[in-house]
């Protein structure tokens, strides 16, 4: 997710916004206002017992021992096998599951033929998961997500095995990370949502990465993970409710006034968890981008043509740059489907609605 901010490094000011089956692939467009042509959920007798609960997962990495936060979302009342979706948030200065609660509730507790159990799980270094002070990277990222998958203690090893059947729905450069996770095989889900998707952080995709930018952001992210003078920068450039406000105004949400004050509040108090400030040293830097260059992004799609269904919702109102990211992949290889709906870089937290009613639609296609 982007920023704005104002950071004068030597030299160089920066001015930055943070800114097997298949069916066959289409483009839809919608609207906050339009009627989805959808067919409406089979209305049931007895209306649907949602649970939702909280646990954490100790992920080991290295001699590290982290904590990662998740949700599971069900619906008791059925009694039919289920299928599970993966949630992974936006990766951003403030991401967390909270992003994906509602989507995952309106999926949950539609009546279908098909049942479903959401979980919502926090990237490390983010939202309610903890922080501690890794060398945060693209690959680090990679590999929590591999391990969240694949590992027999983690919140999916409840599956049989890894051939059954697990939906990632992943928003930003989760997306990425899950879609590049899955093209080098390392992972195997039955298919990918990749909710406005983006590949490059708030300063390389403005300023670029050649040698020279580079070193400025080694820079930045050096100060900013410093003990004392980390801090002090971090609570200028995100730690402060007006910074983080006049980001979802200006380029997270699409409308500013769907930004409520208890939004701002529940995100300022995330950025004042321990060890917040690390993984937006290097988000902000580009050194969780999993790729470099337009034409990589797309590659990773197209390995994906005909072993993995994939759905990319672009969104109407995002950032003039990421827009144009996720404007590469319409008709790209490897996208089975590409939508357009409402919002900004999170669609699924502003319109949760609209973004559950496509998913669903995507999941009926895979699950028919």
């Amino acid at each position: 997710m982007a920023m704005r901010a104002l950071l004068q490094l030597p030299s160089i000011t920066l001015s930055f916004n943070k800114t097997t089956y298949f069916f066959k692939p289409n483009t839809v467009k919608a609207s906050s206002t339009t009627s989805l042509d959808y067919a409406a959920p089979t209305p049931s007798s007895t209306p649907p017992k949602l649970s939702t609960s909280a646990s954490n997962w100790q992920w080991k990495f290295k001699e590290n021992s982290v904590k990662i936060h998740y949700e599971e979302h069900k619906n008791e009342t059925k009694n039919q096998p289920t299928k599970e979706i993966l949630m992974i948030p936006t990766i951003s200065d403030v991401s967390t599951v909270e992003e994906w609660r509602e989507v995952a509730k309106e999926i949950v507790g539609r009546d279908g033929k098909v049942s479903y159990k959401a979980t919502i799980v926090d990237w490390p270094g983010l939202g309610f998961s903890d922080s501690p002070k890794l060398d945060y990277n693209a690959d680090v990222m990679e590999k929590f997500f591999v391990d969240l998958v694949n590992s027999p203690d983690s919140p999916f090893s409840s599956r049989n095995n890894s051939d059954d059947d697990l939906v990632v729905f992943g928003g930003g450069h989760a997306a990425t990370i899950a879609v590049r996770a899955a093209k080098k095989g390392l992972v195997k889900p039955t298919a990918i949502a990749a909710v406005a998707p983006t590949w490059a952080g708030p300063l390389p995709i403005v300023f670029g990465r050649d040698n020279n930018m580079e070193t400025r952001y080694g820079f930045l992210r050096g100060a900013l993970r410093a003990p004392a003078v980390g801090w002090m920068m971090y609570n200028v450039l995100v730690s402060n409710e007006n910074a983080i406000q006049s980001q979802y105004k200006s380029h997270v949400y699409a409308d500013p006034e769907n930004v409520t004050p208890s939004i701002i509040e529940s995100r300022y108090a995330l950025t004042k968890r321990d060890g917040a400030r690390y993984v937006p040293a290097a988000f902000l830097t580009g050194l969780l981008d999993p790729v470099n260059t337009r034409e990589e992004f797309i590659e990773l799609f197209a390995k994906l043509e005909g072993e993995v269904p994939v759905l990319v919702v672009s969104t109407t109102g995002s950032p003039k740059r990421s827009k144009a990211e996720m404007e590469a992949l319409r008709n790209a290889k490897g996208v089975t489907k590409f939508v357009e709906l409402p919002g900004a870089l999170l669609p699924q937290e502003e319109y949760p609605s609209l973004v559950a009613e496509e998913l669903y639609r995507f999941l009926q296609e895979i699950f028919s």
